[in-house]
């Protein structure tokens, strides 16, 4: 830990949060997305809307490659545009994976009925999000969707800034401002 103006603070830690096509598709549910990812205390330290082609899909489930639902899944992915995040928080993963909620939009409505699943989901392949289940997998997971983004370096050079509010995501205009100091 960390001692930042008077208290104990964590290092923040990363995760990959991604806004599927389901979602994109309907700009009030994206925008309703957005601001969960707000109002929930994330800090957003990367942002950018993309659309894969399909071998991209195949590449990133490419672990899945063989299972049942594939497929489905690879053409999914690859069907329009979506969003892409990196999110910084004390305890990202678990937070995001909580605020998903579970990857089955069924059981998401009846076990976490708040959850973002549960609110927007379709199906279980189009239950509007994604998101890392482990520092090892959000590592990977960024530099597949944000391969000029270095993990390190920005561990190192912009998350104390981060973390102290000294940076902060305009979400207008996509960029991060570094605040004055006062």
């Amino acid at each position: 830990m960390l001692l930042t103006t008077g208290r104990l603070s964590k290092v923040l830690q990363l995760t990959l949060a991604v806004i599927k096509p389901d979602a994109v598709a309907h700009p009030l549910m994206l925008e309703a997305l957005h601001q969960s990812i707000l109002d929930n205390n994330f800090v957003i330290v990367r942002c950018k809307d993309l659309v894969w082609k399909r071998r991209d899909s195949e590449r990133f489930y490419a672990e899945h490659s063989g299972r049942f639902f594939y497929q489905r899944l690879v053409e999914f992915m690859s069907s329009g545009p979506m969003r892409a995040y990196v999110l910084a928080r004390e305890d990202a993963i678990r937070h995001w994976r909580q605020q998903m909620g579970p990857t089955k939009v069924f059981r998401a409505r009846y076990t976490s009925p708040a959850s973002l699943r549960a609110q927007f989901g379709l199906t279980d392949t189009r239950n509007t999000t994604h998101g890392s289940d482990s520092p090892e997998s959000a590592q990977r997971e960024i530099s597949f969707f944000f391969p000029e983004f270095h993990v390190e370096e920005w561990l190192e050079k912009e998350e104390p800034l981060f973390r102290s509010g000294q940076i902060r995501y305009d979400s207008q205009k996509q960029i991060h401002t570094l605040l004055p100091p006062s």
